[in-house]
């Protein structure tokens, strides 16, 4: 009787994992799958990055077809490249740098009669700026839909859809200390600039907060002269003279100096 339920309990077992097996194998599969179309897409935009034409054709069909919200369609291999020479690798002193936005990008495969013939890339990545003389900055932000096909054991894009376009949000990556008051009230008055004309600084509470006609703009201490705003990529920063008083104030987005105003009282 004992011997029965054994076998029993074995039979039970073996059927079970069987049952896993087919599942288990989907699985491995899916994550191969996942695997080697996220090395073929960082490839990919390792050559767009840098601008090498050859490298960027090998990763599609030859009927390729580009969506594009902003610049219309491109049909066709030759077209795309074309478009890419011309319009982001002609110009030396300008690139583009293409980054995924972390965690926003999946991979859903296409099978036929349970074989995998192609998958869906999609996602959503920031562009950065890079113009010769200047620190990079960050320029937009879009979402992206690649079709990958598998054809002859080898993996091309052969759609693209590049869409909602719009600018990038900014992630401060400064960090805020706290200032006293008798510091911030050193940096408190009225300045003037060829560019926003009359600038007010003054204290609320324990921050200082800038107003430029009717914009105004809360700034936060980095160090003891140096501040900045953290919807956006703009520092302040308070010039004393050799007397140990405040005489400007140079205002940077994205590091460029875009005011240089003087301390008027």
């Amino acid at each position: 009787m004992k011997r029965k339920s054994y076998v029993i309990s074995i039979f039970a077992f073996l059927l079970c994992f069987s049952s896993f097996i087919p599942s288990l194998f989907a699985q491995t599969e899916k994550e191969k799958l996942f695997a080697t179309i996220l090395l073929k897409d960082s490839l990919f935009w390792t050559a767009y990055n840098s601008c090498d034409i050859e490298k960027f054709k090998q990763f599609f069909t030859e009927d390729v077809e580009f969506y594009h919200d902003k610049g219309g369609i491109t049909l066709g291999l030759e077209n795309l490249a074309a478009s890419l020479q011309k319009n982001l690798c002609s110009n030396d002193t300008f690139r583009l740098r293409r980054e995924a936005v972390e965690g926003s990008v999946r991979v859903y495969p296409l099978q036929n009669s349970n074989v995998i013939y192609g998958a869906i890339l999609s996602g959503e990545h920031v562009f950065y700026v890079l113009e010769k003389g200047k620190k990079e900055r960050l320029d937009g932000l879009a979402k992206f839909t690649h079709l990958w096909i598998l054809k002859d054991s080898v993996w091309k894009m052969s759609r693209i859809l590049s869409y909602d376009h719009g600018p990038a949000p900014y992630k401060n990556k400064r960090k805020e200390i706290k200032l006293p008051n008798n510091i911030l009230d050193q940096f408190v008055g009225k300045y003037k600039g060829p560019q926003s004309g009359t600038l007010i600084v003054q204290r609320e509470q324990n921050l200082l907060v800038l107003l430029i006609k009717e914009k105004k703009y809360t700034l936060y201490p980095e160090s003891g002269n140096l501040f900045f705003t953290k919807d956006r990529d703009l520092t302040f920063e308070f010039i004393k003279n050799e007397k140990k008083k405040v005489s400007k104030l140079l205002v940077r987005e994205n590091g460029e100096i875009v005011e240089d105003a003087e301390f008027l009282k």
